[in-house]
């Protein structure tokens, strides 16, 4: 099954053998909080930081909030909101809102959990070098992931796959951002998480960038 998970993961992620001609690594710095409101209603508070360059230039820091509504006990529909300073073409940081909405669907097969996410994402600047800038950017985000639970320790290892397409514009290509990524959750207290992750990110736009990227998340659960 681990085999059968690797190679749907590798064929998915579809990346070209061809290297871009820009390359670089990054760390991204998260923690998050989530709260149980009421039956099947949950409310998340999170926010990151996220380098670039080597991990010697903060690209942008954000603070997201999210509620959650399961419908089924393996069907949840979300919403959210986030706000982000981001360094744009002036080296200066300025605000970027983004809204999303997704729909998240799980499939139990034994010790594995197989997942799958669809997400629509809008983005607005307020930074303007051109008129294009002024047109908010709209994608539609298609996520599968595998965790494999282990109930004889407090870690559980996770593959991901993720393409992000372009909406409501005319665009040469079908997909903008391609992300892959392998890491572990880990408990380590009650209600305390922590998940690592190594994510390979291949960005076409506005010019093709490749991006290793180690991610830190810690998650507190009410």
């Amino acid at each position: 099954m681990i085999r059968r998970l690797v190679l749907l993961f590798s064929l998915l992620l579809n990346v070209s053998i061809s290297y871009s001609q820009e390359r670089d690594f990054g760390i991204w710095y998260g923690a998050s909080a989530e709260f149980k409101i009421i039956k099947n209603l949950d409310l998340d508070f999170s926010t990151c930081f996220r380098t670039i360059d080597n991990a010697a230039l903060l690209e942008q820091f954000f603070l997201e909030g999210e509620v959650s509504y399961t419908f089924k006990k393996y069907l949840t529909a979300a919403a959210s909101y986030r706000i982000t300073e981001n360094i744009e073409e002036d080296n200066a940081y300025h605000i970027r809102h983004k809204w999303f909405a997704d729909v998240k669907a799980t499939l139990p097969l034994g010790k594995f959990r197989l997942s799958g996410r669809a997400m629509f994402q809008r983005r607005y600047k307020t930074y303007f070098a051109d008129k294009n800038d002024r047109i908010p950017r709209s994608h539609a985000r298609y996520r599968l992931k595998a965790i494999y639970k282990t109930p004889a320790m407090p870690v559980d290892p996770y593959l991901y796959t993720e393409l992000f397409t372009p909406l409501f514009r005319e665009s040469d290509r079908r997909i903008d951002k391609k992300r892959a990524a392998a890491g572990i959750e880990i408990k380590i207290a009650r209600q305390h998480f922590l998940e690592v992750e190594y994510l390979f990110q291949r960005d076409y736009f506005p010019r093709l960038t490749d991006e290793n990227i180690l991610s830190l998340c810690y998650t507190v659960k009410f």
